[in-house]
């Protein structure tokens, strides 16, 4: 009887051993990946470069700069709309465009007037 118990007990952790050893991690469910924006995401760095040296040369106010950087977020803004479906379609990227085609000029007539930060 001892011997049968034993031996019970032995065959109990050998199948949970190989149960434990069997069983693998289940690897977390694939997030949906957000669409891109390249052009979007190029020229967004690229007018944020040219706010931060405006505004270390003094050429741009700090309303000016205030007024930009509101700019920019609104753009920003407009983008994860657009990427909250799953899909920029090409109406969306046209405002995104024009959005910061605006802002281009903003930049560029703040950054040349008369007003400097000073």
């Amino acid at each position: 009887m001892k011997r049968t118990l034993q031996l019970i007990a032995a065959l109990s952790l050998a199948a949970i051993g190989t149960l434990s050893q069997a069983q693998t991690p289940v690897a977390p469910a694939p997030v949906a990946a957000t669409p891109a924006t390249p052009k979007v995401d190029a020229r967004e760095a690229n007018q944020q470069a040219r706010i931060a040296q405006g505004a270390a040369t003094g050429s741009l106010t700090a309303k000016e700069t205030q007024h930009l950087e509101k700019e920019q977020a609104k753009i920003n803004t407009a983008e994860a709309n657009a990427k909250a479906d799953g899909k920029v379609t090409k109406k969306e990227r046209r405002h995104l465009a024009k959005m910061q085609d605006k802002a281009s000029k903003d930049i560029h007539k703040d950054k040349t007037n008369a007003k400097t930060a000073g």
